[in-house]
């Protein structure tokens, strides 16, 4: 005689169907994503805290730094808290859309200064961006409205979703902003490479090329979610999977952006090249050097008062006329920028050296 063992019946925060289990995996990625980003970035986010003044890079690297984080705690909270009422999230889903609305203008408003920056504030330019950006700001801020508390089974958690598939221009209009950033940024460093050759692999890290990329990519890849995945009804949120994971990635690429700014923060900071090529040829810059024993020889520029030396000048990388690519916003640990040496045509190179033997009284001297 045998006995049937009893039905084991799961409680509803454990009987998920697929596609909600996995949206709830995929909020843990992006948690995980946030977390890690947050305290990857702290020490460059106090180095840059540091510095003079508050352009409007700043502001939004350290609004982003704060607001993202805190916006995905607060969705993890709902999405995952068992014990919330229907009544709660009938009042609370809007959160998500919105907050996110906010996320995604800080951050497009970033790669508009930045594209304006590297093109030297020429109006077509800003036109476009800022016409782009308008666009984004009307188009989220309508979409909102059109988003649902998704009808979840009690103690499945509370979250948003779309009443319709149209709303995916939700994501439609960022996603046509980066695409133009990316464009314009890309452009903009094939063309540098006429003044100075560069491989490929070095031009995309010296431009953030790789950032602008992946920003494009994870907004491509969500607006193709939204628009190609079939839910199976209003309770499958299927849609919104990747939305999270594109907002964290997003503004995590974006606040690299802005760490790779060479030189000050002001006016969106400035193009790699426009050191090199932004020098007058009627400046004349004299460089003078000194050895004297077994002490290195130091070199010396006017009016810049800046120090080198031969050993500095003769690394295999060092280059006449090129930028240091490794150079950002961000100062080294002592608080001082690394200066690069730069000369452009026209400039005059003028070297003494002295060289005092020990075993004799007299020095030689070649200028």
């Amino acid at each position: 005689m045998s006995a049937n063992p009893p039905a084991v019946t799961l409680p509803n925060s454990l009987n998920l169907p697929p596609h909600l289990s996995a949206h709830k995996y995929f909020l843990v990625c992006t948690l995980t994503v946030a977390a890690w980003d947050t305290l990857v970035l702290s020490p460059r986010t106090w180095r840059l805290i540091r510095t003079p003044g508050w352009p409007a890079l700043k502001i939004l690297f350290n609004f982003l730094r704060v607001f993202m984080p805190a916006e995905f705690i607060v969705v993890a909270v709902a999405f995952f808290n068992s014990t919330w009422p229907r009544s709660a999230c009938d009042k609370f889903y809007l959160f998500e859309p919105i907050c996110t609305a906010i996320l995604l203008a800080a951050t497009s408003a970033v790669h508009v200064i930045r594209i304006n920056a590297i093109y030297e504030h020429k109006r077509p330019v800003l036109g476009l961006m800022s016409g782009l950006y308008a666009l984004q700001i009307v188009v989220t801020a309508i979409s909102c409205g059109f988003y649902l508390s998704v009808p979840l089974l009690p103690e499945q958690g509370c979250i948003a979703g779309p009443k319709a598939t149209w709303v995916g221009i939700y994501w439609i209009a960022p996603t046509l902003l980066y695409t133009a950033s990316l464009g314009l940024a890309l452009y903009r460093s094939i063309a540098s490479r006429k003044i100075r050759p560069i491989s490929g692999w070095k031009l995309m890290l010296r431009d953030g090329l790789n950032l602008y990329g992946a920003i494009w990519l994870v907004n491509m890849v969500n607006v193709c979610f939204w628009f190609i995945m079939k839910p199976k009804g209003k309770e499958d949120p299927i849609k919104t999977i990747v939305t999270s994971m594109a907002a964290v990635l997003t503004t995590s690429m974006t606040l690299r952006i802005i760490l790779s700014v060479r030189g000050p923060l002001e006016r969106g900071g400035s193009f790699a090249l426009s050191a090199s090529t932004g020098t007058s040829s009627n400046q004349t810059h004299g460089i003078s050097a000194v050895r004297s024993g077994n002490h290195p020889t130091h070199i010396s520029t006017n009016p810049n008062n800046q120090t080198y030396t031969l050993e500095d000048l003769s690394k295999r990388d060092a280059q006449w006329g090129v930028p240091d690519d490794s150079k950002s916003s961000v100062p080294d640990e002592d608080g001082v920028k690394p200066a690069g040496l730069v000369a452009s045509p026209g400039v005059k190179v003028t070297m003494d050296r002295e060289i005092v033997y020990d075993d004799q009284d007299s020095a030689y001297r070649r200028k």
